[in-house]
């Protein structure tokens, strides 16, 4: 009886710590908050848009997402166009559709146009068709605007899981992310964003911010000017990414193949 009941109990105390084990997987692949939601391949391969490039040249892609008003539009490109920089937009369909002329002044100031939705949906929610379709249909504002196409794509909300990444890459676009956030739709200052991000600057850093927030637009000057002093050329994504031959590693680095 004893050596029974003792295999029962270490039975039961496998079971246990199995189900935990399960749970906290399970609990892992939920999307909270706007996190990134982690869905592999049959492969069990998680795929992955690009954060950032692994490059000697000292470069660094400023990305601005235009999801809500165009207020700040006007300063913001006076702003780049004294700095003589030219950066990425990553703007949504909606947005596109109510400042049509906003986006023609971007573009034909020299600035990088990408996609951002069409709608800026919780894409992981979303089924492959209808990613595609997002993807698809803000591509096609953009073509009637500029007449060019832009192969970038940057998911709503940062958020991606492989169904995103696959829709992405399988229509001939790529998938970007980035590595710094200055955090600007929080209403934070200047000062704040450039703390945030001054000592992490590296060569290939992507960073985010946007349009239609309480300081950017101020800040953007300031930003620049800063990045500019440690020695960074601040370029388009087109201009820092790798169109073929790469592969991207475990922390989303795009790395050339040689």
């Amino acid at each position: 009886m004893f050596l029974v009941f003792n295999k029962q109990k270490i039975i039961t105390y496998f079971v246990s710590v199995l189900t935990v084990v399960l749970l906290f997987f399970v609990a892992s692949t939920l999307n909270k908050n706007g996190e990134e939601t982690v869905e592999t391949s049959s492969s069990g391969e998680r795929l992955l848009p690009i954060y950032n490039v692994k490059t000697e040249e000292k470069k660094i892609a400023f990305t601005m997402n235009c999801a809500w008003n165009a207020d700040d539009i006007d300063s913001i490109l006076e702003t780049l166009k004294n700095n003589n920089v030219k950066i990425t937009f990553f703007m949504v369909g909606e947005w596109i559709d109510k400042y049509p002329e906003a986006v023609k002044k971007i573009y034909e100031e020299g600035h990088e146009i990408a996609n951002h939705s069409d709608t800026h949906k919780h894409v992981n929610n979303l089924s492959y068709e209808d990613n595609v379709k997002e993807i698809n249909l803000a591509n096609e504002k953009i073509k009637n605007i500029t007449g060019e196409e832009n192969k970038l794509y940057r998911a709503p909300y940062g958020e991606y899981n492989n169904t995103v990444i696959k829709a992405a890459k399988e229509n001939g676009y790529i998938p970007i992310q980035w590595n710094l956030d200055t955090l600007d739709y929080t209403g934070i200052t200047g000062e704040e964003m450039w703390d945030r991000i001054k000592n992490k600057l590296q060569a290939g850093d992507i960073i985010l911010s946007h349009n239609g927030t309480k300081h950017t637009a101020e800040s953007l000057d300031m930003l620049i000017k800063n990045i500019k002093e440690k020695g960074f050329e601040i370029v388009r994504v087109s201009d820092l990414v790798y169109k073929e031959n790469y592969e991207i590693n475990i922390n989303g680095t795009q790395i050339e193949n040689n």
